[in-house]
């Protein structure tokens, strides 16, 4: 059946065509949509801000010349043990169960290849990860899946999660296709039956039991470990607030782009808030309570280059974390497997059924076969390249603002190129000193 419009129709815009087949899916099935990815919806995102370049009023750096240092301390606050990285980008926590072994082998190896650190995710340490992963990040999640003490102490830090950013105050799902025996014997759950992650952590009731949970953390692992927070972004300003308040060494920052796990469309789509506002919330967060650049910032959704990266950097994060682009570097929605993407009902580009388990890349899958096609080796390499440019691409637009070291790029270097992206970031509109609901100066 054709969809192509023809002259004097005209399309709802309350019930296009994606809404009108959701609402028929939702009827035949009577079951709601679950996927991974991000929102897909347009956002104000890094886009819409672009950087001011040095000439005459600022002095570029020379490329071939003059040194830019990308290198980064995170959790430098009470652990004994900071952890120092060569670049201020990290990967993201993504769970052995949503993720195949070869998957987790190869992103500790890129990790590792460009002194950058990578992290669990739900469900417990795998030795692959563990071996090939210099500096390793345990994530500590609500459902306790697979956590115990041993590797919390072989751990290089340890996150606290409290959110996610595609879905702030819910739970991710597992369903029971891929949970394999390794699996379910490290999360202790029955083979093939579908695992909805919890929303919250047993033993919390309120911003004072995390202070208690981090202490017991730390006197866990004598205090050598770094202690990260993670919320999914929503009402940014006062988790920062509070998750300084408990104690934090770094607080990670997850905008509703960002989310690989799979949840409910309707959550995916319509709960949390954007990257740009929820970064620059918590940076004010931190400048109030005169703890910015001492409690560590890292921000998540939706990073994709270089220019992402340097556009969160200036905005006072330390760091980024990706997760999505790290799988698509290690060759998810590749047009490799074009065809049997078509199979699935799909298309490279557009595959986000990860919760099914079908991956034709061997990434997001517990099918041994598919699994299988991933070379950890290659695919760790792959991610390293990527991983290189993002470094580079950050240290070109930082020698062009004339910044010795990418840390050291600012807000003022930066204007907006939307009245949105203007008022979430708090940056002027280009060729004015406007910044919407601020001033109004022009």
């Amino acid at each position: 059946m054709s969809t192509e419009i023809k002259p004097g129709m005209r399309e709802s815009a309350s019930f296009d065509r994606n809404v009108i087949h959701e609402i028929q899916r939702a009827a035949e099935t009577g079951i709601y949509d679950i996927r991974g990815w991000g929102a897909k919806r347009h956002l104000p995102h890094f886009d819409d801000l672009v950087f001011l370049g040095a000439s005459m009023s600022r002095y570029p750096l020379e490329g071939y010349r003059e040194r830019c240092a990308t290198d980064v301390h995170l959790g430098t606050r009470f652990a004994k043990k900071s952890i120092h990285l060569k670049i201020p980008i990290t990967i993201a926590g993504m769970s052995f169960g949503a993720l195949s072994a070869q998957a987790k082998e190869a992103l500790g190896r890129g990790a590792s290849e460009t002194g950058t650190s990578t992290t669990t995710g739900d469900g417990g340490m795998t030795a692959e990860e563990r071996h090939h992963s210099k500096t390793l990040v345990y994530q500590y999640l609500p459902s306790r899946y697979g956590m115990n003490p041993d590797d919390l102490r072989k751990a290089d830090a340890i996150e606290i999660v409290l959110g996610q950013g595609a879905k702030p105050g819910g739970g991710g799902m597992l369903l029971g296709r891929k949970i394999s025996d390794r699996v379910a014997a490290m999360r202790t759950l029955p083979k093939g039956i579908d695992q909805r992650s919890a929303c919250r952590h047993p033993d919390w009731t309120g911003p004072d039991d995390l202070t208690i949970k981090i202490e017991e953390l730390r006197e866990i692992t004598d205090w050598q470990k770094p202690i990260y927070v993670k919320v999914g972004a929503s009402r940014t300003y006062y988790d920062t607030a509070l998750a300084v308040k408990a104690g934090a060494d770094v607080i990670v920052v997850d905008g509703m782009q960002g989310g690989t796990g799979a949840t409910q469309n309707v959550f995916i789509e319509h709960v949390g808030i954007p990257t740009l506002p929820a970064l620059r919330q918590a940076v004010e967060a931190l400048q109030e309570l005169g703890m910015h650049r001492k409690v560590q910032l890292i921000i998540s959704g939706g990073i994709r280059s270089g220019a992402d990266v340097a556009k969160a950097l200036a905005m006072g994060a330390d760091a980024v974390s990706i997760g999505t682009a790290a799988l698509i570097a290690l060759g998810c929605n590749s047009p490799k497997w074009q065809e049997e993407y078509e199979k699935l009902g799909t298309a490279a580009g557009f595959y986000d059924d990860y919760q099914d388990g079908k991956d034709p890349a061997g990434i997001t899958t517990q099918d041994e076969e598919l699994a299988g096609r991933l070379d950890p080796v290659e695919g760790g390499r792959k991610l390293a390249n990527y991983l290189r440019v993002l470094a580079m691409e950050t240290q070109t637009i930082a020698r062009a603002c004339g910044k010795s070291h990418v840390l050291n790029l600012e807000p003022e270097d930066l204007v907006a190129l939307t009245i949105e992206a203007a008022a979430m970031a708090k940056i002027p509109l280009a060729g004015t000193s406007w910044i919407p609901g601020v001033n109004g100066g022009l």
